[in-house]
């Protein structure tokens, strides 16, 4: 025995087949009256239809008005970021003013929190005038947010003593340098 479809095309597509099928032989199905039945199964597909027709239009109103209000929301937004620059501008050092309008004075510029120290660092390969090097990322909470790495080193007198000041040599973006 068949079983019956679940999908909404498949649906549509058997309730064609039986209306076909019936009209085609109703001698073999004599249950089935072609006045009331047949009749209420066409009517039924074709209110589908409709509705289905309907819903296919509402949606692509609704994505027409949708699409509408976007662009009428960034105009908005547009024009209220110009008022509002002008606003700053009016009200100079009184900015307190600004709260007339709904809106408050520019925050105070905050200074980045320092990154804490690479853990670990290892020169991996060594060579004549080469190193290879390779660290660990700052431990969580000891400091801001490592956004590059500045690799710097001191040379020490060929003929011995005290390591001359510090010197920049490279820059990494990764936990790894050459």
């Amino acid at each position: 025995m068949a079983q019956f479809p679940n999908a909404e095309a498949d649906i549509v597509a058997l309730a064609n087949a039986m209306i076909a099928g019936y009209t085609a032989h109703p001698a073999d199905f004599p249950s089935m009256d072609p006045l009331t039945d047949l009749v209420a199964l066409q009517a039924a597909l074709s209110g589908y239809q409709t509705a289905k027709i309907a819903q296919t239009d509402a949606l692509a109103a609704a994505q027409v008005a949708t699409e509408t209000k976007d662009l009428k929301l960034d105009d908005l937004e547009d024009l209220m970021r110009d008022e509002l620059k002008k606003s700053e501008v009016d009200v100079g050092s009184d900015s307190e003013k600004l709260e007339y309008i709904g809106w408050g004075p520019k925050a105070p510029p905050t200074p980045a929190v320092t990154p804490g120290q690479p853990r670990n660092l290892d020169p991996v390969v060594q060579g004549a005038g080469m190193l290879f090097l390779d660290w660990k990322p700052p431990a969580r909470g000891s400091g801001g947010t490592v956004r590059t790495y500045v690799i710097e080193r001191r040379e020490q007198p060929a003929g011995g003593g005290q390591f001359g000041s510090w010197a920049q040599i490279s820059i990494a973006l990764e936990t790894e340098a050459t």
